[in-house]
């Protein structure tokens, strides 16, 4: 694990303080944690699929990645929900009806539909296996606001193509590795269910920050450091910085 985790760490500015970790061990916040966990493997999804439907397919393949998405979004947008009946129907393998060919022009279409394809498989997987387990445990889904990291991490995308793609691409390969740290840090304090969990996740999200980097670096056709130590400061200010809202990727707790 901590060969895995030795890069990420590097890659990463900060770890995460040792406030918000106290804050999660708090069992009176595990029903927080596995909400918002279910939202960014969701978010992760669609981010993704939106990378594919603006930058590498032609609109005609938009139907059948909105059909991939359409269960999740339900499940979760809809307040009549029922988890038992999700589970049933997402288990029987929710597939992409169609095999997606690029759009003539992009250089770059093959490499991003092949690596933000798999990606999602992986976040639509794990989120039904963090919703498996907070069925098994009676632990409602329940909606809840967004953080504030996200969002602040994409205020500082630039404006043009294809500079915003890159950016795009550098934040989400910091939110995959965050997301991979913080796994690492909960799982000594959890159950073990939870820790065997949260260290299944590490090799996926680990990868999925390279996926996001190599691209990043392929689309820009320049050295990108600059750019990356850039958004590491930001990512860094947010995870240091005080929230009043405890989320997955939230800062330091303000209670």
């Amino acid at each position: 694990m901590e060969q895995l985790l030795a890069p990420v760490r590097g890659f990463l500015a900060c770890e995460t303080p040792d406030a918000w970790i106290e804050k999660a061990k708090d069992p009176g916040v595990l029903q927080s944690i596995l909400v918002d966990h279910c939202n960014c493997e969701l978010k992760a999804a669609q981010t993704a699929l939106f990378l594919i439907r603006k930058y590498a397919v032609d609109p005609e393949y938009s139907s059948a990645l909105l059909a991939w998405a359409k269960p999740y979004e339900e499940f979760v947008y809809h307040k009549d929900r029922d988890m038992k009946a999700f589970l049933a129907r997402t288990g029987k393998k929710n597939e992409l009806a169609t095999e997606l060919k690029p759009k003539s022009g992009v250089a770059f279409g093959d490499e991003l539909i092949a690596r933000m394809v798999r990606l999602i498989k992986e976040e639509f997987h794990h989120f039904e296996q963090v919703l498996e387990i907070m069925h098994a445990r009676d632990i409602p889904y329940t909606n809840i606001n967004a953080g504030r990291y996200a969002k602040g991490m994409m205020s500082h995308v630039r404006t043009s193509e294809p500079a915003t793609l890159v950016d795009k691409l550098i934040v989400g390969a910091f939110i995959e590795a965050r997301s991979c740290e913080r796994f690492a840090k909960l799982a000594p304090f959890m159950d073990e269910e939870l820790e065997r969990f949260y260290v299944s996740l590490l090799r996926s999200e680990a990868r999925h920050y390279q996926d996001y980097l190599t691209l990043a670096e392929m689309i820009a056709g320049e050295n990108i450091d600059q750019r990356i130590a850039y958004f590491a400061g930001v990512e860094a200010a947010l995870i240091q910085g005080a929230d009043d809202e405890f989320r997955f990727h939230s800062g330091v707790p303000n209670t």
